[in-house]
Order: C-alpha cells, then sequence, then structure tokens
C-alpha cells in the first residue's frame, strides 16, 4: 500500500471524530524540499465543509494522526498544508518487505482481463528500416512491456506492408536493372538491396518524366504517362489477379527483405509474438466494406468508389475502395484490426505505434471500427509520436534524408567506444568482452535518449552527446548501476540477513521513498503510455542514489547493521535500475 492509502482511511476518520464531518477524497501531493515532511495533505478542500481556519485544522488532524497512527511521527503545518513526517520504522518495515521481490513493482496479470495487442515497426517491404523506424520500434516494445508489467497480458504484433504499387516499383525495377543479383551474391543484406532498386526506379521515373516534359508534356500529366510508372501500375493489377509470375517474384523479394528486418530487430533487442500481413488482411477488409455498405455504413459513388461520410462527426468523407476495386490503407488496416481479434479472441483493447503524421487516418479508423459495431473499438488507442532530426553530418545517410537503421545502431556503438577508450577505463577486459560493452553503452544510450522524450515531442538526436557518463543519459545510469555492482562485490562479509537498525540517515530515507515510488511509476507509465516517465524515474533514482554515496560510508562504515543495510540498500536500487531498464529494453553492464 502507498503512503496516501494507508493515511486516507486515519484522515477521513479524524475529520469524523473530531467535526461530525464525512469526506469522500483527501488530496495529497509531495512535501516540498523547503519543508520536513514525508507527505502532505491539502487542507484547503475541507473549508467548504469545516468552518475552520487551515492552521488550527490542520493541527487539529496532525495530533490525530500522531495519536492514532503509527506511522505518523510529527507534523507541521504551512498555511493550507499539512505536511507529515513517516517515521524511520515504517520505511524499514517496507523496504524489507521489498528487499528480496525480484520483480518488486511488477503485477502478475489477472487471467480474467483481456489482453492488450500493441502494434509496432509496420514497415514496407521496398526498404531497409530507418531512424523513424527505430523510434517507433523502441516506443512500441517499451510501451508493450510497460502495459505487461502493470499487469495485463499483451501481444506483440506488427502488420506488415507488402503489398501496393511501392512494392512493385523495387520488384520492376529489380526485373530491369538487377541483371539477376540477390543478397547472396551481393553481400548485401536483403532489405538494403531490394532498397537499392526502390531508389533506381525512383531515378529512371525522374528520367522518364524530364523526357515527357521536354517533349511537352505538363508535369502532372508526365507523371502519368512515365512508361516505368504504367508498367508498375499494371504489375499490381497482375499481383491483385494472381499473376504466378509476379506472385512469384514478390514472394522471393518479399522473403530477402524479412531476413535483413530479422537481423535488424535482433541487433535492436526487439520482438514480436506475431506478425500480420496487408496481402492477407486488405482482402478482409474489402469483404468487410461490402458488409458495411449493406447496413448503409458506407455509400458508393457514381464511379463505383466506396466512401465513409464522417462530416457529422466532424470529420470529412474518407474513401475505402476505389472505383476499380482496389483497396486503400484504411481498408486494410480495418481489415486488420477484426483478424487480429479473430486469432486471438482475448483481446480486448490495442495500441498502435505510428508517427504523428497518420492522426487523422487513425481518428477515421477507429469511428469506423465503432460504427461496425465491434465492442472492443472503444480500447483502441494511437500512440502518436514526432520525429526524429539528426544535427547536419553526423550521421551516414541514403540520398541526405533516410538515416539507416543498421548504420546508426553501428555508429552508436563506435561513438561508445571512442568514449570509452578516451577515458581508459577497460584494463583486463578481453577483446569480446569490450565488443560486448560497446555495444551494450551504445545501443543503452541511443534506446534510452529517444525513450526520455515524451513520444509527442519530436526529437534532435545528436550521438556524441547521448553517450556521456554525465546528465541524463543511458550512459550514466549504466556506470551507476556498475559501480553497485563493484560494492556488490567487494562486500566480504554476509549482507543477506535483516539489518539490525532502528534509524535511518536522511539520504537512506530519501532513497527508500524513491525505492516506494516505482509500482505507482508503472502503472502510470502504462496508464500513459509513456516510457518516458520511467526513463526519468531511473535517472532521479540514480541521482538519489549518487547523492546518498557521496554522504555516507558505505563498505567504510564501521557499525556492521548500518554497513549491511547499505550494502542492501545498494543492491536494490542496482535491481530497481536493473528493472526500468528492463521496461525500456536497455541492458546493463557489470562492469564499466
Amino acid at each position: 500500500m502507498t503512503l496516501s492509502q494507508i493515511l486516507t482511511p486515519s484522515i477521513e476518520k479524524a475529520v469524523q471524530t473530531l467535526f461530525d464531518v464525512t469526506i469522500d477524497k483527501v488530496e495529497f501531493q509531495t512535501t516540498r524540499k523547503e519543508f520536513e515532511g514525508d507527505i502532505t495533505m491539502v487542507i484547503f478542500p475541507l473549508l467548504k465543509v469545516i468552518k475552520s481556519n487551515p492552521v488550527e485544522l490542520g493541527n487539529k488532524i496532525g495530533n490525530y494522526l500522531v495519536e492514532n497512527v503509527a506511522e505518523v511521527s510529527r507534523f507541521n503545518v504551512v498555511s493550507g498544508f499539512l505536511n507529515i513526517v513517516i517515521s524511520d520504522a515504517y520505511y524499514l518495515n517496507f523496504f524489507n518487505e521489498i528487499r528480496n521481490n525480484a520483480k518488486f513493482g511488477f503485477v502478475a496479470p489477472n487471467p480474467e482481463d483481456k489482453a492488450i495487442m500493441v502494434e509496432y515497426s509496420s514497415p514496407n517491404t521496398n526498404k531497409p528500416l530507418h531512424l523513424g523506424h527505430v523510434r517507433n520500434n523502441l516506443l512500441g516494445y517499451s510501451v508493450a512491456e510497460i502495459i505487461k508489467a502493470s499487469g495485463k497480458k499483451v501481444y506483440k504484433t506488427q502488420i506488415i506492408n507488402d503489398r501496393g504499387i511501392h512494392i512493385c516499383k523495387s520488384m520492376l525495377a529489380w526485373q530491369k536493372f538487377g541483371n539477376g543479383e540477390t543478397p547472396e551474391s551481393t553481400g548485401l543484406k536483403g532489405d538494403k538491396l531490394v532498397g537499392n532498386y526502390y531508389v533506381a526506379f525512383d531515378k529512371a521515373y525522374k528520367e522518364e518524366i524530364n523526357g515527357l516534359i521536354a517533349q511537352g508534356k505538363t508535369e502532372e500529366e508526365a507523371k502519368k504517362q512515365a512508361p516505368i510508372i504504367l508498367e508498375a501500375q499494371q504489375m499490381l493489377l497482375d499481383w491483385e489477379k494472381g499473376n504466378a509470375e509476379v506472385i512469384a517474384l514478390w514472394k522471393m523479394m518479399n522473403q530477402w527483405v524479412y531476413d535483413g528486418f530479422a537481423t535488424t530487430y535482433k541487433n535492436l533487442g526487439v520482438d514480436f509474438d506475431s506478425y500480420f500481413y496487408e496481402s492477407n488482411t486488405y482482402l478482409l477488409g474489402k469483404d468487410v466494406v461490402q458488409i458495411g455498405l449493406e447496413k448503409g455504413i458506407f455509400e458508393k459513388d457514381p464511379d463505383g468508389s466506396v466512401w465513409i461520410d464522417l462530416t457529422d462527426e466532424g470529420l470529412d468523407r474518407k474513401i475505402v475502395l476505389r472505383s476499380d476495386g482496389t483497396a486503400v490503407y484504411m481498408t486494410q488496416d480495418i481489415g486488420t484490426a477484426i483478424q487480429r481479434v479473430k486469432d486471438f479472441p482475448d483481446v480486448g483493447g490495442m495500441v498502435y505505434t505510428v508517427g504523428n503524421e497518420q492522426d487523422y487516418h487513425f481518428k477515421v479508423l477507429f469511428l469506423i471500427l465503432k460504427k461496425l459495431g465491434f465492442d472492443w473499438s472503444k480500447n483502441l488507442y494511437h500512440l502518436s509520436y514526432g520525429m526524429v532530426d539528426l544535427p547536419s553530418g553526423k550521421m551516414k545517410s541514403r540520398e541526405g534524408t533516410v538515416v539507416d537503421a543498421d548504420d546508426l545502431m553501428q555508429e552508436m556503438t563506435d561513438t561508445a567506444q571512442k568514449i570509452a577508450e578516451d577515458l581508459g577505463k577497460l584494463d583486463g577486459y578481453s577483446e569480446d568482452e569490450k565488443s560486448k560493452l560497446y555495444k551494450t553503452i551504445g545501443l543503452g544510450a541511443l534506446k534510452y535518449y529517444i525513450l526520455k522524450v515524451d513520444p509527442k515531442k519530436r526529437i534532435l538526436f545528436d550521438p556524441a552527446e547521448s553517450v556521456d557518463f554525465a546528465g541524463n543519459t543511458g550512459s550514466f545510469i549504466q556506470y551507476t548501476y556498475a559501480r553497485i555492482q563493484s560494492i556488490i562485490r567487494k562486500a566480504d562479509f554476509d549482507f543477506v540477513a535483516n539489518a539490525g537498525i532502528v534509524e535511518l540517515h536522511e539520504k537512506e530515507k530519501e532513497l527508500v521513498k524513491q525505492l516506494e515510488l516505482f509500482p505507482e511509476v508503472i502503472q502510470n507509465a502504462a496508464l500513459n503510455h509513456s516510457p518516458a516517465l520511467i526513463a526519468n524515474y531511473t535517472y532521479d533514482l540514480v541521482r538519489e542514489y549518487n547523492s546518498f554515496y557521496q554522504a555516507v560510508s558505505i563498505l567504510g562504515e564501521t557499525d556492521l547493521n548500518k554497513k549491511i543495510f547499505r550494502v542492501q540498500l545498494s543492491k536494490k536500487v542496482a535491481d530497481t535500475i536493473a528493472l526500468a531498464f528492463q521496461l525500456l529494453g536497455i541492458d546493463v553492464p557489470e562492469r564499466m
């Protein structure tokens, strides 16, 4: 139980006993640093029902709590605020309760609760994963882990956009310019090879457009009449008709991409429980559109296209099927959502991790699913996030715009290596140990830098700044974790039994108070779909620990009981750092 949960019934009883008034809510806040206290009750709301001045009211309630509540040792009143000081015994009891709980803060799922499906990554199969996908994957994976830790069953999934004109562009360019080359023959990852042909298509398309413009066509006419785009459009129609040759090429090139993606996901440290493919779900979406037409939810225009009119909902008309019968993204997303619940009947809600440029799309999608009558549609959430920018010239990029995910991860590892070597703290490490450490620090820096920012905000990502051993960085937190492991290794005495202490140093108490917040932070992070709450809590915990580390002696303490407690407290902080970083998908090093 939290302090507020412990104190609320006692305060309600105090008000009833002292003033014969029943209250249904007690308002608490964190005690301000300049005043003594562990939790503060706000008195002002009571003045509406009790005729008194706030100081007198606060003193009466404070005295009642000291006399009747074991956890309360003393209090002070400042204006309309009752600052309550909690006894050391409460914090020691709390610490001993959590000390050996390896999953402190985590809640086991209730089998009766509905599951949540979290979608992230969801790439196109025509190019490698890039920096935008990195933020997407890190956010989606972390939110899934946080929701799981909060007590829900979670499925991680993605929808692979494996059909459409963009896929046909890469296929057609490979047919025209590829000379039969493969990932094996070139030594390139499959996603990179296919991505090169997407770029090749674009180059050829632009050349044809310029040629047609030179012949007197307008730019708009040239874009529509360029032979290579007409071929790509025909390939898409052939694919939808099931042309065997086109399907075989599509399967081969998509598999190259899937193999490449798998390597990137493994290196990034994310995983999935299921995969859905647009090439399957768009068909279900088309069927549902027909059902919606019969129910009057959708309407058909004279050209044969199908729309939904959402103007009464403050939106506009949205197309769900083109006049030639081909699907649009909305069609596929309708089908995917329905298919997911068919495949996983215990799913009662979904989280879509997609950039904020799609905000409108998801408003429309959720409304359509609601109008179609699916009860789970009320539990759909768009985890909308901002773009990631880089300082110019910092990273390798293709055509000056797209930063490749694999290149970014390698750059982060290289940056960590350079900084670690400059610091010169790796004596005694084998080359293999160094290599693993560089990756742990580099990827930890990347993940933390991205996840510590509220998802809705745009990020300017500076690789060198992120790998800093001071300040609010993953590296600083990892370093503190490694420092604690060093203390534990040097503790040449038995620190397993309860320490026989009855009083806490101020810094010890502050540290235990910070630990106490962890379960609530997990619940808030799950509720708000925000890994930033976990990241910044961890930084605050580490800052509190370093303040404790500077203020008291740990291994040099002469009182054995105090020494035992301080090592136990250090270990619990390290364990909590590891759990918090686990939720962010970040590893912690034993040595640094």
